[in-house]
């Protein structure tokens, strides 16, 4: 997105919200950048009224609750103050279950610098072993919240594990990356020998639960996929590098697929927005976005990553808990954190994470080398 915000003005304005409409599907879908979510929203209620959100789910959550369980010191954070961060996720839904009951395949945050309009965006491995804050306060895989208690524990388990302070949400499932690449006509992705037959099982499990047909890949090498074929490529796991390696997927089909929205009409980008909004769950509210991005485009990113960082994980099976994403130090992770997302140097983590550190330690040590 490196066009000029003078260049942006001289576009039509159909063509323009459109266009931000567009960027917010297919960021939602694979955990992408936030700030495009706002983006859509903004543009999309300029005329007063919902647009092409029209038919998207919405959940009012009471922020006082979230609020009330954050940790002390980052209600009181200045630093943290001057960033947006909210959570997005993207859901193991194939029927329109956004809302509870499914596990959470993509899990992130955006935070946004709101004095600099920089966004960071930070990718939590769903099989991390965390807090994942239910009425026990049971600790296992963190994708686990979604399906126990929806966006709210969702959003409270990120909150109090990695001393966060998000009160806002975007969910969407698989069916809406499928209908947003097929409606663009497709996209280009390089697609290696190891790769063919776990984009194939992953059609014949999707059409299985969502109707359809599909058509199988049978090349190796850069080619055209279609929705359906993209959204498996991205949900691919079992090769080398396992989970870690399927979010380096998803940005792949991020960039491809942003590349060919960039091309597309208005109209059809129109038809896509109308078509896909109602796959959509959140907590923002319209004319709140609109308010708060006065001055969009400015916004740009700078910077992703993964949480747990890669010289502070490890993996193991976990008794019960199954094949689980190891923070080796909590604490240390979350410093990190801080320090990635808001340029905090040396941040003290709170003494919740300092508690659920300690138990980390002791619930994994005996499975580990």
């Amino acid at each position: 997105m490196a066009t000029s915000a003078k260049k942006k003005k001289k576009h039509n304005k159909a063509r323009t919200t459109a266009l931000f409409v567009m960027e917010l599907l297919v960021l939602v879908v694979l955990g992408g950048a936030l700030f495009f979510i706002w983006r859509s929203f903004g543009g999309s209620s300029s005329d007063g009224n919902n647009g092409a959100a029209k038919g998207m789910q919405k959940l009012n959550i009471k922020e006082e609750d979230i609020v009330v369980k954050m940790n002390e010191n980052v209600k009181s954070n200045e630093t943290m103050k001057g960033y947006r961060n909210i959570a997005l996720f993207g859901v193991d839904s194939r029927e329109g279950a956004l809302r509870q009951k499914t596990r959470t395949d993509t899990i992130m945050i955006a935070s946004i610098n709101l004095s600099t309009k920089e966004v960071k965006l930070c990718s939590v491995y769903r099989d991390t072993y965390l807090n994942q804050m239910g009425s026990s306060e049971s600790f296992g895989k963190c994708n686990a919240s979604y399906a126990y208690g929806g966006a709210e524990q969702a959003i409270m388990m990120l909150n109090s594990n990695l001393d966060m302070d998000i009160t806002d949400f975007i969910t969407i499932g698989f069916e809406g990356l499928r209908d947003v690449i097929d409606a663009l006509g497709g996209i280009y992705i390089d697609v290696d020998e190891e790769e063919i037959k776990h984009i194939n099982n992953y059609q014949i499990s999707m059409v299985e639960s969502m109707g359809g047909s599909y058509t199988p890949v049978t090349q190796i090498g850069y080619q055209l996929l279609d929705g359906l074929q993209a959204t498996a490529y991205c949900r691919i796991r079992y090769t080398a590098g396992n989970d870690f390696k399927r979010t380096e997927r998803q940005r792949e089909v991020l960039q491809a697929t942003l590349d060919v929205a960039k091309t597309a009409s208005a109209s059809d980008l129109t038809k896509i927005c109308n078509n896909v909004f109602s796959e959509v769950y959140t907590s923002l509210d319209l004319s709140e976005i609109l308010e708060l991005l006065t001055e969009v485009t400015q916004y740009n990113i700078v910077d992703e990553g993964g949480f747990p960082e890669a010289t502070m994980i490890t993996t193991g099976t976990i008794g019960s808990k199954g094949s689980c994403v190891i923070p080796l130090d909590l604490e240390s992770n979350v410093v990190w954190l801080h320090e990635f997302l808001f340029d905090e140097k040396n941040y003290t983590p709170s003494d919740n994470v300092i508690e659920y550190s300690s138990r980390i330690r002791q619930d994994t040590a005996p499975y580990l080398p």
